[in-house]
Order: structure tokens, then C-alpha cells, then sequence
């Protein structure tokens, strides 16, 4: 993988997919792939061979907006919510980055003209409280570097961290439910 210095490194990209009212863990997977760009698909199978169910929504980084994932989340009935790239660009330049591209399917036509609308940037804003606030929590519990060697391994490391988060998570919920409840 390429790191931020410009070297390239063995190294793991850990992915979690977190249920936004709750705050849980709901997806987990460990990439040796340099981008995200292709990680969306994947975390949407898993997500519904595991719950049965997939997302009606998806807000994820830049890094994951590629054109293909975002069409094949659209055939899959999930909307996606991700940033368009160099938006304050092309609006300082004079461009409307939220009209239709001449090779945009009707998929990434309707993410562009959607992400151009208020409300889609008000849902965006909410992942930082969800998504990065796990990553954050993960950094802070010292989940950075991992000990074992390997995908599979790394990969066994990242759902013990997804399980021990959820259930932390479960209990301050259910304290919430209790003391609206008492």
C-alpha cells in the first residue's frame, strides 16, 4: 500500500460499516487495496447476507464514491450520500458540479443533482457522528497497528474490536432506554 510519506509499505486498510441510529458495528472487512473505491459492493453483500436486509441509505467518504460503486449500490435500491469530487473546485471555477456528466449513468446523474441539494448535505454531515466517530474510537482504544501477520488474521483481529465495540454500545444504549423508560 502507498502511506502518507510516499513509500510504499505492507500494509491493511480496515473497513466498518456502522449503523447510524445505533452506532454499532454492522460490517467489517481488511483490504490490502491502496483505495476504497471498490470496498462499497462488498460491504453491501456482506451487510445483507448477515442481517437479511441491506441499507436503504448509504453515507460514505470520498474514498468509496466511485462511479461503478455507486451505480451498483443504485441497482441495489440504496441511495447513496457521498461527497462529489472537487466541488469547491468546480464552483470556484464557475461549474455546476452537480449536473449530469456526459458518461454518467442515470445512477451517478441522480447522486450528482442529489448531493447539489441541502438536505443531501445535511444527511452527509451526520456521518462524521457515526463513521468517523468509530474510526476515532478505534484509534483511541490503540487499534492502529495490529500484532498478527496476515489478512486473515488482521481480519479476525478487526470483528473481536467490532464485537467488544457493539456490546459497549449495547450498554449504553439499553442505560438510554432504561433512564427515558424510569
Amino acid at each position: 500500500m502507498k502511506f502518507p510519506d510516499g513509500g510504499y509499505l505492507p500494509g491493511y486498510n480496515v473497513q466498518f460499516s456502522t449503523d447510524m441510529a445505533a452506532g454499532i458495528i454492522v460490517g467489517v472487512d481488511v483490504t490490502n487495496h491502496g483505495t476504497d473505491q471498490e470496498e462499497l459492493p462488498p460491504m453491501l453483500d456482506q451487510i445483507e447476507e448477515r442481517y437479511d436486509h441491506q441499507p436503504d441509505e448509504a453515507l460514505v467518504d470520498g474514498g468509496f464514491a466511485s462511479l461503478e460503486a455507486i451505480e451498483k449500490a443504485a441497482e441495489r435500491g440504496c441511495t447513496v450520500y457521498a461527497p462529489l469530487k472537487d466541488e469547491a473546485k468546480q464552483l470556484a471555477a464557475g461549474k455546476d458540479p452537480y449536473a449530469p456528466k456526459k458518461r454518467d449513468s442515470a445512477a451517478t446523474a441522480a447522486w450528482r443533482e442529489r448531493m447539489g441539494t441541502a438536505a443531501a448535505k445535511l444527511i452527509y454531515r451526520l456521518r462524521c457522528q457515526t463513521a468517523e466517530w468509530v474510526n476515532a474510537i478505534c484509534r483511541n482504544r490503540r487499534l492502529v497497528q495490529m500484532p498478527v501477520r496476515g489478512r486473515p488474521k488482521r481480519r479476525t483481529v478487526a470483528v473481536l474490536y467490532a464485537i467488544a465495540h457493539d456490546i459497549l454500545r449495547r450498554v449504553v444504549l439499553r442505560a438510554r432506554v432504561a433512564e427515558m423508560s424510569g
